[in-house]
């Protein structure tokens, strides 16, 4: 199984709003620091900070000085806010909304000192949104900064401030949306390995219920009749023989039934269909009774059965909008009843014919009886006699 506490799986999981979510971690420099590096994101983090020495050069040519000194101070922290904003994005939301304000006062904040220089940050503060925010929030956010920095740079002839919000949407977008992509084709395959292990656990569940089902009675049976064999044995030989005849078709009939429920119901037979009947049923809702022992059924005859209660079952599921379900079997026929609102017209037909067919051509005859009180499927064998 996968180990979701592994570096650079849980750095890639995310919530359901489709933000980056992870394991409760301390929020402390050495806590985010190991956050950003199992994030895979810090050397792409780092690198545009180059960057920010264009605003830096323009704050001591417009304004040398104290405003220059603070404005360099407050950008060398936003550049380390900036940084971190990788690891930071593996936090839970209101970390990261705490996270985004912050760098988002700090750019505020340098205005008084660098004016429309500020502008020059756009590309920056577009990262922010696609990292910090959940995506439905940050695409419309982004762009919405990123036209707001066209029409301002436009106004103070920032040109160039212009051209980086441009590139800063679009290379934001593209990167948000490839680690949306990318998480949530991690969440498929996460989704994927627990389908498949809870349906192995659920198949291993089943198969105990059938073998219990399918050999209880059987072994039950068998073990009062060899005792009433033993003791007819010497007064009533013939009654001792057809004991043993009955403990060699039970034998046979539990062995087959066995057989077909370690190989996964490669073959239908009414014992395993009846359990996994049960099981469909209950998942909906619908209360089963079913038989907790079958009579002997000559393979062919449990095949058939089979059938005839798989499309039942399928039929109840599909349109019955019932709360109890039954299901009778004896050695000569089998019947599926529902307490629901009946089969719509057409609905089902195309089974119901292809089953009816095989039911004549075993020698027997398919009757459904559904109308607003319930439905009722059953097969009959010599019926056709």
């Amino acid at each position: 199984m996968t180990d979701l506490r592994a570096p650079g799986v849980r750095a890639r999981l995310r919530d359901g709003d489709g933000s980056l979510a992870a394991e409760a971690r301390p929020l402390t420099p050495r806590g985010v620091v190991r956050a950003a590096v199992e994030s895979g994101g810090l050397t792409f983090s780092v690198a545009p900070i180059l960057f920010l020495s264009i605003p830096i050069i323009f704050a001591w040519l417009e304004a040398p000085g104290w405003p220059a000194l603070i404005a360099t101070g407050i950008l060398l922290v936003y550049a380390l806010a900036f940084v971190a904003c990788c690891g930071i994005a593996l936090y839970p939301l209101p970390v990261r909304l705490a996270w985004f304000a912050l760098c988002t006062l700090l750019l505020l904040s340098m205005i008084p000192m660098i004016g429309a220089n500020v502008l020059f940050m756009v590309m920056f503060q577009a990262m922010t949104h696609v990292l910090l925010l959940p995506w439905k929030w940050a695409v419309p956010t982004m762009v919405v900064m990123s036209l707001g920095v066209v029409v301002l740079s436009v106004l103070t002839a920032q040109y160039v401030a212009t051209a980086l919000a441009v590139m800063g949407m679009v290379m934001a977008w593209g990167i948000g949306y490839g680690i949306r992509q990318e998480t949530l084709q991690n969440q498929l395959e996460a989704a994927q390995h627990r389908n498949a292990v809870l349906a192995v656990a659920a198949e291993r569940e089943r198969i105990g219920r059938d073998l219990h089902d399918l050999l209880g009675h059987s072994l039950t049976s068998l073990t009062i009749s060899a005792q009433l064999a033993r003791r007819l044995l010497d007064t009533d030989p013939e009654a001792a023989r057809a004991q043993l005849v009955h403990i060699e078709t039970t034998v046979r009939q539990a062995l087959a039934d066995v057989r077909a429920t370690a190989s996964g119901m490669q073959h239908v037979r009414a014992a395993t269909e009846i359990a996994s009947a049960r099981t469909v049923l209950s998942t909906v809702g619908i209360q089963a009774e079913v038989p907790t022992a079958l009579p002997p059924l000559h393979d062919d005859l449990a095949e058939l059965f089979g059938y005839v209660i798989r499309e039942g079952v399928t039929n109840i599921v599909r349109h019955s909008q019932a709360a109890h379900a039954v299901i009778t079997v004896d050695q000569d026929s089998v019947s599926i009843e529902d307490d629901g609102i009946g089969i719509p017209q057409g609905a089902g037909r195309t089974g119901l014919r292809g089953l009816e067919a095989r039911v004549a051509l075993a020698g027997g005859r398919l009757e459904m009886e559904s109308n607003e009180t319930g439905t009722r499927l059953t097969a009959a064998m010599g019926a056709g006699e």
